[in-house]
Order: structure tokens, then C-alpha cells, then sequence
């Protein structure tokens, strides 16, 4: 099926004439305080009409109707169901002229959630953080969805009006303050954006065209329009949001939700024209802009340059060795864990990229994967001990230092960092945080918020939960407030000697892997496991990680002399081609 793209269209930025995709309407009306003007009708099913000043708020009617934001709209003050109100992102003025960039490959990845990163829980707040990123070593923060959603807390990947920045994280200029501090501190920013879906409260798009279809299906029910006939200014709606992120944001990269419930037959995909137009981006702009899908294929395809018929991404998401780290180190063996936990599964994710490569998923009961290719750049693959999902989708958001020592969360550390992939690093694992991270909503409207509640509590009943936590448990709700509270970070535990102690263990590993320069080689690991299981080495040739996770002293064999002992949790000894490490120990030896 052929798809033809639409020109894009400019921003709503206050200084250029208001446009509205709208095809099906007679008439279209641009509300501002109550007066209503005419729009002139244009080729392609366009409404425009003269611009409006910066700070004014306004709406659109379609034939006559109640006013509804624009899709487009930059700014939601007054929530997802209120006026727009223009912005004009050449207003700031801008102090990273200097300012280089830096691609994802091989960074040092920070994912954090803006409102419960701090306190305060806004853009402005999470600034007086970044000196503490700089020092752990941080090379881009994350940050997950700004888009406006509903209410006042959420995660955000329910956004409706994915232009604008949500009001309570500080509006779209708090967006651009945010990213010029931290390009102040040698830090690149990614946005996690959401295009495979729009949530259920606030979402008018469907009102003024075919947005979506029911050609398609994906879990959050119809799909995208991104193939039909009339796909052209969705798909350009798509492209044109991440290239604004990018050119008046001055954002390094992005992140792709869960990009294969985009669903497009199409000649050329969704993925391919987004990628060759951040490519000219980057071209005029004359820095490195990354795009980082979230897919869970397990596919290569999708770093694949497009005219090698690929999604053209610079990096993905790599579920598996977050999997396998985890079932390992843990033991958990329920859900989509069934098919990870032996030391040997670990070592295929730490080589192989993918543990599915072709291979029968139990958990998906089917074949999954394909085998990536030897001369792909590992650092196209991103990896983590946790991450937002892996934490907030459990039972009750409980962190890996739950179950896990601080010899085990070493261990996950030092592989994660140390790995031949691109390291990400959940906000707070880098002092051992305790505090979960929940699911929480903030829907105003009283049934949707009860079937969220109800949902959550349903959708754990019957996953095992109690077993793994040694009784029934009582499953938060999304709902209530202290959901949220209790998932924002505790900046006093850094302090305690603990905390501490793994602070530095992250910082050390950061600095060693930046002065290494076969870990940031893009080549993949060689990595050897003893047949009980019990110690682990990955070696990246002129260093290796030794692992011990048996929780008695051992000796781990080396493949090559060990001449020095550069890090270590506790105290190990390097004697030819054996470390003798203490139990729940883990090490980095120079290898001869």
C-alpha cells in the first residue's frame, strides 16, 4: 500500500499563520476569548487563518461545535481540555551556541520521571539536580513523556496533546531552560515520546480527521492511521512533532514507545521517513541527533539503515539482558522471566544481543527474533537493570534492592556499565534507592479513574504476585495521591554510608568505562560461565568483569593473566590466571 506524505506544516508558534488539519469539516472557526473568525479553507483538507500573539489563548469549532484545542498546540494551561495558548519557542535565548552535541551511541543513559525526580516535580527543580548527574558521569538524561496528559501526575505515556509540555512540570519554556542547563554541563537530552497511541481523557484528534483506524489493532485499541489513503498529515503530524522537539528544543534525541504497535503497510515506514528527515536535521543543525526505539521484535531491522531497507534508528531498547540479568541475580521465574535465569541465558543476552533470535519464546508460546548480524555496532542496543516498566510494572513498584545485597547490586552495575552495549541507569539505582516506583493517574473523571484503579487491581490478581512476595499484597492504587508520593526519590539516602558506597562503586565504573577504550568499542564480548553456574566473566579485551554469584568465597578462572585489580566491591586477589573473589563478589581486572 503506497502512502503519500503531505508537505509539513509550520508549528503553532505565534509569529505564523494557524493551521488546522480538519478534511471532513464545512466550517472551521478560530475561538479566541469567545470571538469566533472564520478560517479560510486550503488544498488537502488544511484550515488557516492570520496568527495570533504569543501568551493568547484560543480553540478551534468544527462546524459549529464546542471548542476544542489544537492539535498542535503548544501549550495547555489550563489542562488537556482547556485552551490552547501560543508559544513562540524563539523567545528563549538560547546559551549552548557552544554546545556540540552527543550521540546515543555508547552514552551513559539517565531515564528519570520529572515528577517524582524531585520534590517539587518540575523541570525547573530537576536542574538543581544535574551537577549530580554530571558527577555520577551522566552523558544524556532521559526524560520520560512532557507531553500534556490529564490531571496533575501520571507517567505520561498516556498524553493527549503531544506538542505542548505538561503545565505542572513547568509549561514549554521550562522544556527549554531544562535542556540549556544541561547542555551548560556537558549533558544531551532525550525525550521519550509516544506516537503509537493517544490516552483515553483529552484525546479530539479522531474529531477533526482520521487520525486513527480500525485497519489495524494495537492493545490500546484502534491504531494509528499511517497507511490508509488519507495517512499523509498524520504521518507528517509524527515527524513534524519530533523534528519541533529537536530544532526549538534543542533536544539530542528521542525515544520511540513501543514503535512496533506502529503499524504501517506502507511502502516506505513510518520509522524510515522519520529517521531520513531527523537525518537533514541534523545535517542543518550540525550535531548528532539520536532516535531510540522501544521495540520488542527483537529485530535488527530496526537500526538498519533506510537505504539498506532498514528503520534507519540509531539505537534500541534491548529487553533481553534487563531479563536476564534480573532472573538471574533474583531467581524470579514468573511471567515473562520463564525463559531467562540460568547463567547461560546471561551470557547469550552479554554476546548474542537477543536471547529470542529466532528462537521459541516460552512466554509468547511462538518463535520470536531474528539474529543480529556480527557487524552491527553493539552500542546500537541499549541496555539496564531497571528502567521505569521493569520497576513501576511490578506488583507493588518494588526496586531491585528489595531482594538484592549490595555485592548482587555491584554485580548488576558493573555488567550493565561494563557490557559491550549502550548503558541506561533508572534515576536513584545509582545509590541503591528504596523507594518504589508506582503506577500512578491522576483521571479526573470519576469512572475512568475507578476502571484504572479496578484495572490495576484485577491485572495482579492473577500473575503470582503473592507467592513472590511470601504473601497476598495489596496492590496500590493508581488514583490515590500517597501512590505518587511515595514513588518520588528520597535525596537524604545518598548521605547514609550504604548508599554511599554504591554511589562511588557507579562513579568509578562510569569513570573507568569512559578511560576504557575497548568497553566503548561498539564490538561485542566474550563472555565464559562456569557449568554450576556460579561465576560469570565477560571479557572486553584488555579488561574483564569477574563475577562471583555464589555467596561463598571462589576461585574464577580468567582467559588470559590478570595482571591488576582495578575496581572491586570487596577486596580480591588477582593471581595469574585465576581472582579469588568473596561471595556476592565482583571485580575489574586488567587482563594481560
Amino acid at each position: 500500500m503506497t502512502t503519500t506524505a503531505t508537505a509539513h506544516r509550520p508549528d503553532q508558534s505565534g509569529t505564523a499563520p494557524l493551521r488546522v488539519w480538519a478534511p471532513a469539516a464545512r466550517t472551521v472557526e478560530l475561538d479566541v476569548a469567545g470571538e469566533r473568525t472564520p478560517m479560510r479553507a486550503e488544498d488537502g483538507g488544511w484550515w488557516a487563518s492570520a496568527p495570533v500573539a504569543a501568551g493568547t489563548d484560543y480553540a478551534f469549532r468544527l462546524d459549529g461545535g464546542d471548542p476544542r484545542p489544537d492539535p498542535r498546540s503548544p501549550w495547555q494551561p489550563a489542562g488537556v481540555h482547556g485552551p490552547s495558548r501560543a508559544f513562540d519557542p524563539t523567545e528563549h535565548a538560547w546559551s549552548d551556541g557552544d554546545w556540540a552535541g552527543r550521540s546515543s551511541l555508547g552514552a551513559v543513559i539517565y531515564e528519570l520521571h520529572v515528577g517524582t525526580f524531585t520534590p517539587e516535580g518540575t523541570l525547573d527543580a530537576a536542574v538543581e539536580r544535574l551537577d549530580h548527574l554530571a558527577a555520577l558521569g551522566v552523558d544524556m538524561v532521559e526524560l520520560m513523556p512532557v507531553a500534556a496528559f490529564p490531571g496533575q501526575r501520571g507517567w505520561g505515556y498516556d498524553g493527549v496533546a503531544l506538542y505542548a509540555v505538561h503545565e505542572a512540570y513547568g509549561g514549554p519554556a521550562a522544556l527549554q531552560r531544562f535542556v540549556d542547563a544541561a547542555h551548560a554541563r556537558g549533558l544531551a537530552v532525550c525525550l521519550d515520546v509516544v506516537y503509537n497511541h493517544l490516552g483515553p481523557s483529552g484525546n479530539y484528534l479522531g474529531e477533526f480527521g482520521p487520525y486513527f483506524t480500525d485497519r489495524h489493532e494495537t492493545p490500546w485499541g484502534a491504531a494509528v492511521n499511517l497507511d490508509g489513503p488519507d495517512a499523509g498529515p498524520v504521518r507528517a503530524f509524527i515527524v513534524d512533532n519530533a523534528l519541533r522537539w529537536m530544532r526549538d528544543f534543542h533536544i539530542d534525541a528521542l525515544r520511540l514507545d513501543a514503535v512496533h504497535a506502529l503499524i504501517d503497510d506502507s511502502e516506505r515506514h513510518i520509522l524510515a521517513e522519520l529517521s531520513d528527515a531527523v537525518a537533514t536535521l541534523e545535517a542543518s543543525v550540525g550535531r548528532p541527533l539520536s532516535l531510540i526505539a522501544e521495540s520488542d521484535l527483537n529485530d535488527a531491522v530496526m537500526v538498519t539503515p533506510t537505504d539498506q531497507g532498514g528503520r534507519g534508528m540509531t539505537a534500541q531498547w534491548d529487553d533481553d539482558v534487563h531479563h536476564a540479568l534480573h532472573a538471574f541475580l533474583t531467581g524470579e521465574r514468573h511471567g515473562y522471566y520463564v525463559s531467562f535465569g540460568p547463567a547461560q541465558v546471561l551470557r547469550k543476552a552479554l554476546t548474542d544481543v537477543f536471547v529470542h533470535d529466532g528462537e521459541f519464546s516460552e512466554f509468547r508460546d511462538q518463535v520470536w527474533g531474528a539474529p543480529v548480524p556480527a557487524d552491527v555496532d553493539t552500542r546500537r542496543f541499549v541496555v539496564f537493570a531497571s528502567d521505569h516498566d521493569q520497576v513501576g510494572n511490578r506488583a507493588v513498584g518494588d526496586r531491585p534492592t528489595r531482594v538484592l545485597d549490595g555485592g548482587q547490586l555491584a554485580i548488576s552495575a558493573a555488567v550493565v556499565l561494563l557490557s559491550p552495549y549502550t548503558p541506561m541507569l533508572f534515576m536513584g539505582e545509582e545509590w541503591g534507592a528504596r523507594t518504589p516506583f508506582q503506577y500512578f493517574t491522576d483521571h479526573t473523571e470519576p469512572e475512568l479513574g475507578a476502571a484504572v484503579s479496578e484495572g490495576r487491581a484485577r491485572e495482579f490478581g492473577s500473575h503470582g504476585w503473592a507467592e513472590l512476595y511470601g504473601g497476598e499484597i495489596e496492590v496500590p492504587d493508581p488514583q490515590a495521591l500517597v501512590t505518587f508520593e511515595e514513588s518520588r526519590l528520597d535525596w537524604a539516602e545518598p548521605d547514609s554510608p550504604d548508599h554511599a558506597r554504591l554511589l562511588t562503586w557507579y562513579r568509578d565504573l562510569v569513570a573507568l568505562r569512559r578511560a576504557e577504550p575497548d568497553v566503548d568499542s561498539g564490538r561485542r564480548a566474550a563472555v565464559d560461565v562456569a557449568e554450576d553456574e556460579l561465576w560469570l566473566v565477560m571479557d572486553r579485551g584488555s579488561l574483564a568483569v569477574v563475577v562471583n554469584a555464589s555467596d561463598a568465597p571462589q576461585d574464577v578462572p580468567v582467559p588470559r593473566e590478570a595482571t591488576e585489580v582495578l575496581l572491586a566491591w570487596e577486596p580480591a586477589t588477582a593471581g595469574g590466571r585465576t581472582v579469588r573473589l568473596p561471595g556476592h563478589g565482583v571485580a575489574v581486572v586488567r587482563l594481560a
